[in-house]
C-alpha cells in the first residue's frame, strides 16, 4: 500500500486554485477509500482553505468534512495568513515541526510519496 502527503499550497484568490484543493480533496479521498495512509498538509496560502471549506453552505463542505481526520495544517503559515484561530477551531492539527512548520522531510523518511497542489 502506497503512502501519501497531499500538500496543498494553493490559496483562495482564483477559481484554478479552488480546482487545486479539490483536486487535493478528491486524490485523499481515493488514497483513504483504498485503505491507504493518507496526510492532507494545508500549507503556506493553502492555510486559507481551511476556514472556506468549513463553510457548510461552501460547495465542497462535504468533501472536506469527510476527511478533516486526515488534516494538518502549518502553525507559522496560518498566522501569516491570519487564519490561525479558525484552524485552532478546525479539526486540523496544527503542526510546527520544523521552525513553525511542518516536516515534509519526516515524511518523506516515513516512506510517503508527496504530492503537492
Amino acid at each position: 500500500m502506497p503512502d501519501a502527503a497531499i500538500v496543498v499550497l494553493a490559496g483562495t484568490e482564483s477559481p484554478s486554485d479552488l480546482g487545486r484543493v479539490v483536486n487535493a480533496l478528491q486524490t485523499a479521498e481515493e488514497f483513504d477509500e483504498a485503505g491507504d495512509d493518507v496526510e492532507i498538509v494545508f500549507d503556506g496560502a493553502g492555510t486559507q482553505w481551511i476556514p472556506e471549506l468549513a463553510d457548510e453552505d461552501h460547495d465542497y463542505h462535504s468533501l472536506y468534512a469527510g476527511l478533516t481526520d486526515l488534516m494538518t495544517a502549518c502553525h507559522y503559515c496560518a498566522n501569516a495568513y491570519d487564519v490561525a484561530g479558525e484552524v485552532e477551531d478546525s479539526p486540523a492539527e496544527l503542526l510546527d515541526e520544523h521552525e513553525g512548520h511542518p516536516s515534509i522531510r519526516s515524511l518523506v523518511e516515513d516512506g510517503y510519496e508527496i504530492i503537492t497542489y
